[in-house]
């Protein structure tokens, strides 16, 4: 484990040397980082990881995106998470997956309490349609991993809700 400052990612190149698979998960809220940080974290810091990876060898990047992503999204978290979806795939991987998991099912330690009410609300909902609206990381972490160890299936394979839950179960 290797810890970096996302500030100064450039001078932590050699953390990202020699690896075959990269898994990224980085984000944060608007509302922990304001809008600008909130770009600057989900966007610009996961495309210069991509980038460092790929300059170190990685063959096969793995991305956690979001439902619903779309560069021309009007909404600034759909929209930052289609752009760097983007300026992933613009790297070269040989392989690129995407995930784009509903809400994720989790306990914080920081609090959110309107993402508390509607994680209650959709663990419910999951009981009847499970996966329909939500996903508890725990599939998604299995999901990656999975993928991983699969034999590629195209330069660039997006995975939406439903196909994490059926590859998260394996």
């Amino acid at each position: 484990q290797a810890v970096v400052d996302f500030e100064r990612l450039g001078e932590h190149a050699a953390a990202f040397q020699g690896h075959d698979v990269g898994f990224c998960c980085l984000g944060t809220t608007r509302a922990k980082a304001g809008a600008d940080g909130f770009v600057r974290v989900d966007r610009d810091y996961v495309a210069q990881a991509a980038e460092l990876a790929r300059a170190g060898g990685c063959k096969h990047f793995v991305l956690q995106s979001s439902r619903g992503a779309n560069a021309q999204s009007r909404f600034l978290y759909l929209r930052v998470k289609g752009e760097v979806e983007n300026l992933v795939q613009a790297v070269g991987f040989d392989r690129c997956t995407i995930l784009r998991p509903a809400v994720l099912l989790c306990k914080r330690q920081e609090s959110r309490p309107l993402e508390w009410i509607a994680q209650q609300f959709l663990g419910a909902v999951a009981q009847l349609f499970p996966t329909a609206h939500s996903v508890p990381v725990q599939t998604v972490a299995r999901a990656m991993v999975a993928c991983a160890l699969q034999p590629g299936e195209g330069k660039v394979r997006v995975l939406e809700n439903g196909a994490i839950h059926e590859l998260g179960k394996a």
